[in-house]
């Protein structure tokens, strides 16, 4: 574990611990581990999310999914009341006991945990919900809810440092706001084209009008997502070349393989990687004019159109579309 320094404190707390000789548990290094634990926490949901996709779940809330979902929680929750314990044995105050920018993780553990109570005591009222209805379930907004606290633990300590630049420095909050992003579109993963298949001829969800006006809101909504979390970032450091390729790339990735059964997806991933890696070039060029945000904005424009016009490219090499294009009215059948 690294030494907390620099700015990840407060410069009154540096000061108090640097005359006590106090050397706490933090800094990078403490970043690069709780991220590493983070993302089984998060691989836990991606499980949890894919066993009930595929009818792996019962009416019991005791399954081996919920084990590794929990049990990714316990690593994260562990690791910040130790770190803590260890801190303050060492002579740390409270008040920077916990790793600085990690206080509002903590917080997120006693809402997951509370969450998770809520959530047996759900099932054991109501049984398993199914489909939509366990993403908006309330006791799963709770825990998801204490879940983008506690991911976004290494993100909130990286931001609070100066100098922070380039794949050393940002890997661990990069990874963080990986997390996060998956999250949300985990929660939301009826908008997403790798989950729904958006206008697609045999297995599309969309095929009516009503349902091509919820595709076209579904696309804007995952670009949103997608999009959001670049511009968070970006408001504080210059992305290296690469931190879109792991945020849009990993994300991506992992909302394929909740939906990994349909004969094609393999091929829709591949072409939406693909167009992936051309906007990580595109950012990477685009970040030159950031002082006056034209790039920016050439760049929000851009890379959504080429994500999702690789993915309709790819579908119409699949099953096709039921998404026609357009005739005068007097020309239809």
């Amino acid at each position: 574990m690294g030494i907390l320094t620099d700015d990840a404190q407060p410069l009154e707390q540096q000061r108090v611990n640097a005359e006590a000789g106090v050397r706490l548990i933090g800094g990078l290094g403490f970043d690069a581990a709780f991220a590493v634990f983070a993302g089984i926490f998060t691989g836990g949901l991606f499980l949890d999310g894919w066993a009930h996709n595929h009818g792996r779940v019962d009416n019991s809330f005791f399954t081996p999914w919920h084990a590794f979902f929990y049990g990714g929680f316990v690593l994260t929750a562990f690791c910040l009341i130790g770190t803590a314990g260890i801190n303050r044995a060492r002579g740390a105050a409270w008040r920077s006991a916990v790793p600085a920018g990690y206080g509002l993780a903590l917080f997120g553990s006693a809402i997951f945990a509370a969450g998770g109570v809520g959530d047996l005591i759900w099932h054991t009222l109501f049984g398993i919900e199914e489909d939509f209805e366990a993403l908006v379930s309330p006791m799963h907004l709770m825990l998801g809810l204490g879940m983008a606290l506690v991911v976004t633990g290494p993100l909130r300590a990286a931001w609070r440092r100066s100098g922070s630049r380039g794949w050393r420095h940002l890997a661990p909050a990069l990874l963080s706001g990986t997390l996060l992003l998956s999250i949300f579109t985990f929660f939301m993963m009826f908008s997403h084209p790798l989950m729904s298949i958006i206008g697609g001829r045999l297995h599309g969800m969309f095929d009516s009008e009503t349902g091509q006006v919820a595709g076209v809101l579904g696309l804007m909504l995952t670009a949103a997502l997608l999009m959001g979390v670049v511009f968070v970032l970006l408001r504080r450091w210059t992305l290296p070349l690469g931190a879109l390729t792991l945020l849009w790339g990993a994300n991506t990735v992992a909302m394929a393989i909740i939906n990994w059964e349909v004969p094609y997806a393999w091929t829709l991933l591949g072409a939406m990687v693909a167009a992936v890696l051309g906007c990580d070039w595109l950012l990477w060029r685009a970040q030159a004019l950031l002082p006056a945000t034209r790039g920016l904005r050439i760049f929000a424009f851009v890379a959504p159109a080429l994500l999702f016009g690789a993915y309709f490219l790819a579908l119409l090499q699949t099953e096709g579309s039921r998404w026609s294009i357009h005739r005068p009215r007097g020309l239809r059948n």
